[in-house]
């Protein structure tokens, strides 16, 4: 596996594994009208490509995953998404932001999410953020929880038409050196 800083060459590629992870993966959490709900309020903040805090991950030549992490308000949701906010967060008192991490369902269970989410805590650590927080979606909390983050809130959101349950997690991490 090689994990890399996504470019914007890239979204070809990360659009429709973005699309199959929240099709496929959702699927034994959410009804069907759930899942077409939540393609309102997942996708990919491009801010983030320009920010130079999203990865993806490549096995051979093939995408198998991406995420990325902010240093800006907005907690989750894509480019189309309402109500985003690109204020910049304050390392001393505010938690950085876990953001869009999807695994392409080919490569589920091999480490993916892992090595996204352990990129990202390390590159937020070093920007001298303590705190981590995410929106995940039922199918990613058990990564999270794997990882150390805790549920803090549990919410729905209906900005698609279902109700998507969601649950707000955070952990702290260590400052780098």
């Amino acid at each position: 596996m090689l994990i890399r800083l996504a470019t914007e060459a890239d979204l070809p590629a990360l659009l429709p594994l973005i699309a199959a992870a929240t099709a496929e993966l959702q699927q034994p959490f959410l009804t069907p009208a759930q899942i077409d709900s939540s393609r309102a309020i997942m996708g990919l903040d491009t801010q983030l490509i320009a920010d130079g805090t999203y990865y993806v991950v490549l096995i051979g030549d093939e995408f198998a995953g991406c995420g990325g992490w902010s240093r800006r308000a907005t907690l989750y949701g894509g480019d189309h998404s309402s109500g985003r906010d690109a204020a910049l967060l304050d390392p001393s008192r505010d938690p950085a932001r876990i953001r869009a991490m999807y695994t392409h369902p080919a490569y589920t269970r091999r480490g993916v999410g892992r090595l996204v989410l352990r990129t990202c805590e390390e590159a937020a650590a070093a920007e001298g953020f303590e705190v981590l927080e995410l929106m995940g979606t039922m199918a990613g909390r058990p990564l999270y929880e794997a990882a150390g983050y805790r549920v803090i809130e549990q919410l729905t959101d209906a900005t698609g038409g279902a109700e998507v349950p969601l649950v707000r997690m955070r952990k702290t991490v260590r400052r780098s050196a």
